[in-house]
């Protein structure tokens, strides 16, 4: 049999001890952080039946869907009209019924309408997940990543909005993150703006556009704008508004004067206004409205799923994308047949975030779950000492290894450093007579003598 070298598939990464160390340090700061205002986690299966997802992500997102071949032959339930045409959008269908999922939001729209009965409203859920995608990979761009989502359904309170900016705020600042915005727009400030220029019907084009205001600056967006239908007066009202300058209140103040004929436009402002207003309520950071959060009507993202507010957060101690996002949605389980259930959630960017904290040196430097101990196997008399040791220390609930065969000290100590393990025990003849062992502290070098009930609690302090 020939030997295969090994290799990860395209897209795909191992995580070392040391990264999932960091890895959890985030996932847990999240979790705690969502737990707190009042979100559980579920999970859902990592593949779903393919028609539960395609069409819900348009034709190019179709085609990024990890399709499952079906098991056993199957290729022999293909017609051999179907195979004489070579088509495979007519082929997958006959040769696939599952697929691994895309992303998070269409398995939780398909688990709140197949669960519905069973659920309290509004409900509440965070999940973390790794989901797939057939991307082209790239820096920062994988075909397997985690996404970490959490999301009300059942409600339409604006109360959720601005307990979503807090939730960013709160967990961004655990993380050690201190100089990040939080952007807001709302689609119905959009909406406005289209309506007021008398060009409604190109919505998503004037959006697409200004979205890109901060890559290719306004007169890239101008250009843009004028291919996509727009007349030079057009680009006279919108100028002044794209541009918008101030404080958050001066930019709401002037968006009532541009709006005022638009009464979706004026439901937009209001809307804002309010989730502002019950941020201010918390009275958690008096500087966190005017210092963190920004209106940014150039805001877009998802402007088809969207209908509310809309958020993006950017962290300015790195250049780096987005590292969240999210907004308002009416009828997110209208795909699955169950209509008019409004909801709003917001996303984490695990991986960009993780690598915002490795690059500001931010993560704990114990992130790595190791043994707090490592017993010295110097013997088959030591170690026949040490395992109920070992065993009485495991009951107490800390964390302790022994050396698995006797030996030399040195190879020993170097695997205790390799795995961060922050004591190493010793047990020689002279311990095993006195019943004193001699505790080692790792990054100090100091030694002391313990019997066993004093090492139990200085373990648990």
């Amino acid at each position: 049999m020939a030997i295969v070298k090994p290799s990860l598939a395209k897209g795909t990464r191992d995580f070392s001890p040391s990264e999932m160390g960091k890895r959890n340090f985030i996932f847990n700061t999240l979790k705690r952080v969502f737990q707190k205002y009042g979100y559980s986690e579920i999970q859902t299966p990592s593949f779903e039946n393919l028609s539960t997802l395609t069409g819900k992500y348009g034709d190019e997102g179709d085609k990024l869907i990890f399709k499952i071949l079906n098991s056993g032959d199957y290729l022999s339930k293909v017609s051999e009209q179907v195979w004489s045409e070579k088509n495979s959008v007519k082929l997958i269908p006959q040769i696939s019924e599952k697929a691994l999922r895309y992303d998070l939001t269409v398995p939780f729209a398909r688990y709140v309408v197949m669960h519905q009965n069973d659920l309290a409203f509004p409900f509440k859920r965070f999940q973390i997940q790794p989901v797939w995608r057939a991307d082209r990979p790239q820096r920062g761009r994988y075909r397997e990543f985690y996404q970490c989502d959490v999301d009300v359904v059942g409600s339409e309170s604006l109360l959720n909005e601005a307990e979503f900016v807090l939730i960013y705020w709160e967990a961004l600042l655990a993380l050690g993150l201190k100089d990040f915005t939080i952007k807001i727009n709302n689609r119905k400030i959009l909406t406005g703006i289209a309506e007021i220029i008398g060009k409604p019907e190109l919505i998503v084009d004037m959006t697409v556009a200004i979205d890109k205001l901060d890559k290719i600056g306004l007169e890239g967006v101008n250009k843009e704008l004028l291919e996509r239908g727009f007349t030079m007066a057009d680009l006279e009202v919108l100028r002044p508004i794209i541009l918008l300058e101030g404080s958050n209140a001066e930019k709401l103040a002037s968006l009532k004067t541009v709006l005022a004929s638009s009464e979706k436009g004026m439901q937009g402002v209001a809307e804002i206004e309010q989730v502002f207003n019950y941020i201010s309520a918390f009275k958690v950071d008096e500087n966190l409205l005017e210092r963190i959060v920004e209106v940014d009507i150039t805001l877009a993202r998802g402007l088809n799923y969207y209908t509310g507010c809309i958020f993006e957060v950017k962290t300015n101690e790195v250049a780096m994308g987005s590292i969240g996002g999210g907004g308002r949605y009416d009828d997110l389980t209208g795909m699955f047949g169950l209509k008019d259930l409004s909801g709003v959630g917001v996303s984490f960017g695990a991986d960009r975030i993780y690598d915002v904290l490795e690059e500001l040196d931010l993560f704990p430097k114990l992130t790595v779950t190791s043994s707090k101990i490592l017993i010295v196997n110097f013997d088959k008399e030591s170690e026949a000492y040490s395992i109920p040791l070992l065993s009485a220390l495991r009951k107490e609930g800390i964390a302790v290894e022994l050396y698995p065969t006797a030996a030399k000290l040195k190879k020993q100590m170097s695997y205790a450093d390799a795995k961060r393990i922050p004591f190493v025990l010793l047990v020689g003849t002279e311990e095993m007579e006195s019943g004193e062992l001699t505790l080692k502290n790792m990054e100090s070098g100091e030694q002391m003598k313990v019997k066993l009930s004093v090492l139990i609690e200085l373990m648990r302090d």
